[in-house]
């Protein structure tokens, strides 16, 4: 695999990664800044804390490698 590739790879896994560690922390600090309220909501306490941090983690990856793509996509343009 070219040198060249294998960054750009480096790149869009090292974002996913990021993204998901981002995402998760947001997704768990969300659902215990509910449950600290001082009107707390039956949605609120229906939420599993780590479903919930499992879909942010999800939305993070998702977040994390679209950007990490569209920049290869530019910068593979640019060339």
């Amino acid at each position: 695999m070219p040198r060249k590739t294998q960054r750009l790879l480096l790149l869009i896994v090292s974002c996913g990664i990021t993204g998901v560690i981002l995402g998760g922390t947001a997704g768990w600090a969300e659902s215990s800044l509910c449950l600290e309220d001082s009107k707390v909501t039956s949605e609120c306490l229906s939420q599993n804390p780590i479903q919930k941090t499992i879909q942010g983690m999800s939305t993070g990856l998702l977040a994390g490698a679209g950007a990490a793509f569209g920049a290869v996509w530019q910068l593979r343009h640019e060339d």
